[in-house]
């Protein structure tokens, strides 16, 4: 690693929580001689990169900026650096360096641009700074309270790369999704609380919150949605209830263990083809106290891909015409070269620009890859 690069880490860590990109450019001035940094962070939608100092969004897909994020790779354009500022899959946007000499100070770039990315999560959960400069329009008290439940919106390392993202991004109300991995296995979830509005986020707080108590206790699958069925129970007697869908992916075996409670569909994309999951559908969490939950096991192969996909997808209308299965299986089979993010963000694109406009019901999507064992799990101790 560089010198320029060590010292830029150091002072992105004794920087004041406001004043990271501020201190990034003191020293690429001083180091490199560049000047005009600029950090574009997108926005909730994946629409707009928008600049933390205020100013123009950008929003031309053929723009460098957005070459560079969706690439994930350094471009070099008319003396101009952009960089992809992301740590482990997830992409928070573009750092934009203005008199690079060359392209080859972009590698060194590259690594200041990545360490800015791991200090801005190491700092959003103490600061509205970064959050109130990625908004394109204010959001909704219930979406708040959606985006602030989420584990992040990308994912990735050697065995697995997963992504998932929320319609109407403003204005979203019930669902939602989860996730964590340990190296060894991989948990996803689709959620959905009934109602509108802030009901429908406060229930889905809720069976997110109980679903990762059990999670963290180690049990089953099975077990962990017993136990937030119980919870949900508890409190609503059964007046409210959340359509679930838990997956738990073994990254050493490609064994999948899912549970089904109440959500709609599971899609596989396997060499090109679209293929649905047929799970047994079973009651959604907290409709009817002491549930016992079943299992089932998909075995996937290496390169599969999984989608979880609400019924707002599906059920969008425009004109008068439903969405559908024709319509979502073509999107699917498009995504086959895409990452998962772009993979979500292509779908969902593709439903705002069907309803021409923004969602009427919630819509989720979450996508997993699954590439095999990988370095990392052949490290770890069998």
């Amino acid at each position: 690693m560089s010198e320029p690069v060590d010292r830029a880490r150091a002072a992105l860590v004794a920087a004041p929580v406001d004043l990271l990109v501020g201190r990034v450019a003191t020293l690429l001035e001083r180091e490199y001689g560049s000047t005009d940094i600029e950090l574009f962070q997108v926005d909730y939608r994946l629409a707009a990169l928008i600049p933390l100092g205020g100013g123009e969004e950008v929003r031309a897909p053929g723009h460098p900026a957005w070459r560079c994020f969706d690439h994930q790779s350094p471009v070099y354009a008319d003396g101009t650096g952009y960089l992809p500022v992301s740590m482990r899959g997830e992409r928070r946007g573009v750092l934009r360096v203005a008199r690079v000499a060359d392209e080859g100070q972009l590698a060194g770039l590259s690594e200041i641009a990545t360490a800015l990315a791991h200090e801005l999560a190491a700092v959003d959960p103490g600061t509205d700074v970064y959050r109130v400069a990625r908004r394109s329009r204010r959001l909704t008290l219930a979406a708040e309270v959606q985006w602030e439940l989420l584990p992040g919106r990308s994912r990735s390392r050697p065995s697995f790369s997963l992504a998932g993202q929320l319609e109407p991004a403003y204005a979203v109300r019930g669902d939602s999704f989860d996730w964590s991995d340990d190296g060894d296995r991989v948990w996803a979830a689709t959620i959905n609380g009934m109602g509108e509005g802030v009901t429908a986020s406060m229930l889905t707080t809720l069976a997110t919150c109980a679903l990762r108590n059990a999670r963290r206790a180690g049990i089953s699958l099975a077990d962990q949605a017993a136990l937030a069925d119980q919870a949900i129970y508890d409190l609503h007697g059964g007046e409210q209830y959340v359509a679930t869908l838990l997956l738990e992916l073994n990254l050493r075996s490609g064994l999948l263990t899912a549970v089904d409670a109440g959500s709609p569909r599971l899609v596989l994309l396997r060499r090109g083809e679209v293929s649905v999951q047929r799970l047994e559908e079973q009651f959604p969490l907290g409709m009817f106290e002491g549930t016992h939950y079943r299992e089932q096991h998909i075995r996937l192969e290496p390169h599969d891909r999984l989608f979880m996909i609400s019924d707002g997808v599906l059920e969008a209308t425009g004109q008068n015409v439903r969405y559908g299965e024709t319509a979502l299986d073509r999107m699917l089979r498009r995504t086959t070269p895409m990452s998962p993010l772009d993979a979500v963000r292509s779908i969902l694109g593709d439903l705002r620009a069907f309803v021409a406009g923004d969602l009427t019901d919630d819509a989720v999507v979450v996508c997993l890859d699954w590439f095999g064992p990988q370095a990392d799990q052949k490290l770890r101790p069998a």
